[in-house]
């Protein structure tokens, strides 16, 4: 992900678009997005006729998976056309993925503006622009017309996208711009990096038939030959790479069980049965988010440093995937979810540095911007003497609801006061045996297996070797004074202060390494009160916590898992055997995006992140490592 010098602080991008006679034209590269003749039906003449769609869309087998890969967003026009061609087409549980990059992303307004233009397209048109604000810098993926459609957008140079793509892609959309006018799109690494990331027999179309680009693409393996072009534009060219151009069967595990309905559990099992595998979801405690799921209010915290290394790439994907799957499952009701925003203050010089170099970078202004005291304090609603960084679309969430959302899928089953006892591999997949909770024995087998359990993988040996420490952490739930009561925003600093609901703040956490016990402790509560002090002296004074009775507060203590690094283990164990674990306290942000790869890889389908992420993930890398 590339990050730019923007002046010090952070900000939107300039305008993308000028419009000429009422058509859209590219300010940056001076070029236009589409034919004036018609847009759609070049999109259509070009991408989809020339890559033989409407035939390759219709021959699919039930279940199979077709993926495009495109190396040109723009304004979307190419894969809503594409889309509709297979909502249309193609056989009923059939998936398409479309995976595209694009460098300079259009903003809400220019993009709605632009898709309006195809009144025939509104009813897919509609759901993109409304995932459109949850777009974070580097890969986002989303999920369209009730699950059938993948899009994994890239937000990001295709040069540096390619080469993180398996070999996977049925068909390409090259698109980006005239040669002459985006050159950068059109050098021979990236057509090398299309066709090396496509199955034998994939197929490329494009609207230039500039001659170099059509030696680079022999060059690049494809078979390319000139067609008519759209309207006034003589030709195009389209091409194969070697191979049988039909996309490969893959096939999804008849059944699979998930071990734990904590967040991580919940939201792998929701990924699976959104591709129609049925599955089981085991949990020994009576209900979901019983354990360190169980909090009454968790925050959507992603903090992010300057570097972005493999680990906060992950993040920021990750939580981008989860507003926009919160936006599907759970309402911004103030009830089971907020988004209240989130501001991460300056309250020590560590933090003041680490704010002040992402400050320093040009990030979107929907994701994060700074802001000095004043600001921080209008937004809040209360007094601060630090500013930092505001989240607008953070807030805090209802960890039971979300879990419950989650789990609320015809093809889960949610089987309670089952703890796993034994796990061992068979023939056809994996057996768990163990006991209810009233000593009933049980046994079920899958072709697959999903562990979310927690610290307390090491009573099972196929898992016993993965490197998880217990932490446990408390809350505090403190009662709100007429000056809190009027705090909008969860508040973060080395803790987190929640706004008031039912007249208590949610004050927290501590965390203490290699801890088991969930007893709640004084001694806890002082440490989260002396935080609250770090995040606002004067709300501290107001709340009077030197005179509050640490005895008599409530709280919570749970125990989560983590992994060296801070980094999940979230992937691939063995054939069949899958782990969504040491998500630590990252668990609301991380979980969703974890349980989408498992899904992915368990289904045969595009991985929604990087190659070079998914192998950081890998417990099956970091076990043998």
């Amino acid at each position: 992900m590339n990050t730019h010098a923007c002046g010090g602080r952070a900000a939107a991008a300039p305008p993308t678009l000028d419009w000429h006679d009422g058509q859209p034209y590219s300010r940056r590269y001076g070029d236009v997005y589409f034919s004036r003749a018609s847009g759609a039906e070049e999109k259509r003449h070009v991408f989809l006729e020339g890559n033989h769609l409407p035939r390759r869309f219709a021959s699919l087998a039930q279940g199979q998976a077709f993926a495009i890969g495109e190396t040109g967003f723009g304004t979307g026009l190419g894969f809503l056309c594409a889309w509709e061609l297979f909502a249309g087409t193609a056989p009923p549980r059939c998936t398409l993925d479309f995976l595209s990059m694009e460098r300079h992303p259009l903003d809400e307004r220019e993009l709605a503006a632009t898709l309006a233009l195809w009144p025939a397209l509104a009813r897919y048109a509609k759901e993109l622009v409304a995932r459109w604000p949850r777009r974070v810098p580097g890969w986002n993926r989303w999920h369209l017309g009730d699950g059938r459609v993948r899009l994994t957008l890239v937000l990001d140079d295709a040069a540096a996208v390619l080469p993180e793509l398996a070999p996977g892609m049925d068909a390409w959309f090259l698109d980006g711009f005239s040669p002459a006018r985006n050159p950068e799109m059109w050098t021979q690494a990236v057509l090398d990096g299309a066709a090396r990331a496509s199955r034998p027999g994939a197929t490329c179309a494009t609207y230039t038939a500039a001659g170099h680009v059509r030696r680079g693409l022999e060059q690049a393996g494809f078979r390319m030959e000139r067609r008519p072009g759209f309207a006034c534009k003589r030709d195009m060219l389209c091409g194969a790479l070697a191979g049988n151009a039909r996309a490969p069967m893959t096939t999804p595990p008849a059944r699979a069980i998930v071990i734990g309905a904590g967040i991580a559990g919940c939201a792998a099992a929701a990924a699976l049965a959104r591709r129609g595998v049925p599955t089981t979801l085991v949990e020994h405690a009576p209900r979901p988010a019983a354990a360190a799921s169980g909090n009454p209010y968790g925050i959507l915290h992603a903090r992010l440093s300057a570097g972005m290394n493999l680990l906060q790439r992950f993040i920021l994907a990750a939580y981008g995937y989860t507003l926009a799957l919160l936006d599907e499952i759970l309402p911004a009701d103030g009830i089971a979810r907020a988004q209240c925003g989130t501001l991460q203050l300056a309250c020590s010089p560590e933090e003041a540095r680490r704010i002040g170099r992402l400050a320093a970078q040009c990030w979107p202004a929907h994701v994060f911007r700074p802001v000095d005291a004043a600001e921080a304090s209008a937004l809040a609603g209360v007094g601060l003497a630090h500013g930092g960084l505001w989240f607008p679309s953070a807030g805090w969430v209802v960890p039971e609801r979300c879990c419950a959302a989650l789990a609320r899928h015809p093809s889960i089953t949610l089987r309670a006061r089952r703890r796993v006892e034994a796990l061992s591999a068979t023939a056809a997949g994996w057996r768990l045996s163990g006991h209810d909770a009233d000593g009933h024995a049980w046994t079920d087998e899958a072709g697959i297996v999903v562990a979310c359990t927690g610290h307390e993988i090491a009573a099972l040996p196929p898992l016993a070797h993965l490197p998880l420490t217990p932490v446990r952490g408390q809350i505090t739930r403190v009662p709100a004074v007429p000056r809190s009561s009027g705090l909008r925003t969860v508040l973060c600093a080395r803790g987190y202060l929640t706004p008031a609901q039912a007249g208590m703040h949610v004050l927290g956490a501590t965390h203490g390494f290699g801890d088991t016990g969930t007893d709640v402790r004084a001694a806890d509560h002082r440490e989260n009160l002396a935080r609250l002090r770090e995040i606002s002296p004067a709300l501290a004074a107001a709340m009077r916590v030197e005179m509050l009775d640490v005895a008599a507060l409530a709280g919570r203590a749970a125990v989560r898992a983590s992994a060296p690094g801070a980094t999940p283990l979230a992937g691939a164990l063995s054939p069949g055997l899958y782990t969504s674990l040491g998500h630590g306290t990252r668990g609301l942000v991380t979980a969703g995006l974890a349980g989408e790869l498992i899904a992915a890889l368990a289904c045969g389908q595009l991985p929604p992140l990087p190659a070079s992420v998914v192998r950081l993930l890998s417990p099956a890398a970091r076990a043998a490592g």
